[in-house]
């Protein structure tokens, strides 16, 4: 398996940062106090340090709107990751627990205020990469059996068959989900200055 960054998207965002995490005999099955614990406590800062207002603004969030504006994305309607998840906390949402991986994930995403995707490697197909979309590639949502396809020109995750994600770290897909089955994982860390390593 290897990993691209089309040319494309290194135009829009020369600046880019992306990190790959690989996890091997994993043992995603049942619970754990202590992520479940750590969620809490982050969603507890997360009230303390953000508000509504002036999320839009913070530093770690601007830079992903005017990509996404870029991009043809409305970032009003579709919003990073790190955002969609901030608001969620402050309008009074918790984060669902889904399974250990997954809220180690989105206790990083918020702990660090950077987009990550998590998939699990035996359902991905060939390479991954990630690229601006044609508009005719294969997208099953997260917790979904109906397919869609990207917008052209949005950027996407992808392999050989099918979109991991779109819109960049907006929606995973069901597909690629990790699940308490899940033995092998991939994690990518997006980053955008002001983030530098």
């Amino acid at each position: 398996m290897r990993f691209t960054i089309n040319r494309s998207v290194l135009s829009l965002v020369p600046e880019l940062k992306i990190g790959i995490v690989l996890l091997t005999d994993v043992n995603n099955k049942g619970k754990s106090t202590k992520i479940h614990h750590l969620l809490e406590e982050i969603s507890e800062l997360i009230k303390l340090n953000f508000s509504p207002a002036e999320l839009a603004k913070h530093p770690m969030i601007s830079p992903w709107r005017t990509v996404y504006y870029h991009f043809g994305s409305k970032p009003t309607k579709y919003k990073c990751s790190v955002e969609a998840m901030i608001r969620r906390i402050l309008s009074g949402h918790p984060i669902p627990r889904i399974n250990k991986l997954v809220d180690v994930c989105n206790y990083l995403i918020l702990k660090h205020l950077i987009p990550m995707g998590c998939y699990d490697i035996d359902k991905i197909k060939g390479n991954i990469m990630l690229t601006t979309a044609k508009g005719n590639e294969r997208f099953i949502p997260i917790h979904t059996a109906a397919a869609e396809t990207p917008d052209p020109g949005e950027i996407i995750y992808r392999d050989d068959e099918k979109v991991l994600c779109r819109k960049w770290n907006w929606r995973d897909s069901n597909e690629t989900s990790v699940t308490e089955q899940t033995k092998k994982a991939i994690f990518f860390i997006d980053a955008l200055p002001p983030v530098k390593e």
